[in-house]
């Protein structure tokens, strides 16, 4: 029998006592505090998850749609059809995806993530955005959550923008720069907003870290945002970053508002 000093110093022993430790606890956690739905608390399986109603109701961004703004479209016409708006106010960025439309689901896990102090609602919402963006993952981005002014932070503890680009970064492999846009002035909150009223709130509110160019080193940027609503927010961003010499800009969204489909925001 091996004695207990060679237990000790055998590495794969204490990794495995670790793990099932590790497996204990989970299961201790699982018994106390049981896996809910994040959207109605019904009980679930797995933790971080929908139930099989809830995960229904959400709807899903799929193709056919614009190539720019990420709108769906009723029907295909064709790979290179723009929207309506991409054609009438052609955005800053280069490509606008979302993985859901705002409904009263998509309306409820926000709000908890930006405002309830859920942080753990990004993983849930990162996995749906992993694969909405799918495309723009290629060439190596870089992952830049949208800025919250920092007494907002310390507010609200997170940016839940930043909460989503990290763990978005875990799923992609893509690296996630927090720091490359700073919010310099705290504006007004965008909700009640019109579209010039968001476009006038956040004009002016955002600067790039000095080093930014040595940061990025050329490399295309991809902003993470928790909804789109106007593009008023993401917009101003974008042009913030290729004033000071970014070479191009996505957006990415776990929701986006589609007029006449769902709700308002």
């Amino acid at each position: 029998m091996e004695s207990v000093e060679g237990l000790v110093k055998n590495p794969g022993w204490t990794s495995r006592v670790a793990q099932a430790m590790r497996g204990a606890g989970g299961m201790l956690l699982d018994l106390a505090y049981p896996p809910v739905c994040l959207n109605c608390d019904a009980p679930t399986s797995t933790p971080d998850v929908l139930c099989a109603i809830c995960f229904k109701a959400l709807r899903p961004i799929t193709a056919p749609l614009c190539p720019v703004m990420g709108l769906p479209f009723e029907v295909s016409l064709g790979p290179d059809l723009l929207s309506a708006e991409a054609i009438a106010d052609p955005p800053p960025f280069g490509r606008a995806r979302a993985a859901v439309l705002y409904n009263e689901v998509a309306r409820t896990l926000v709000s908890r993530l930006k405002y309830g102090d859920r942080p753990e609602l990004a993983r849930f919402c990162a996995r749906l955005i992993a694969g909405a963006g799918h495309e723009l993952w290629m060439g190596d981005p870089i992952l830049v959550p949208i800025p919250l002014h920092p007494a907002r932070q310390r507010e609200r503890r997170y940016n839940q923008s930043g909460e989503l680009a990290q763990a978005l970064g875990k799923l992609t492999g893509l690296d996630v720069d927090a720091d490359l846009v700073r919010r310099i002035r705290k504006t007004r909150q965008q909700v009640g907003l019109s579209g010039d009223g968001r476009q006038r709130n956040v004009a002016g509110a955002f600067a790039v870290h000095p080093d930014m160019l040595v940061r990025s080193r050329g490399r295309r940027i991809v902003l993470v945002d928790d909804v789109y609503t106007t593009g008023a927010t993401t917009k101003a961003v974008t042009r913030t970053l290729l004033k000071a010499g970014a070479e191009a800009v996505d957006v990415v969204s776990f929701a986006r508002v589609v007029i006449g489909a769902e709700l308002p925001i």
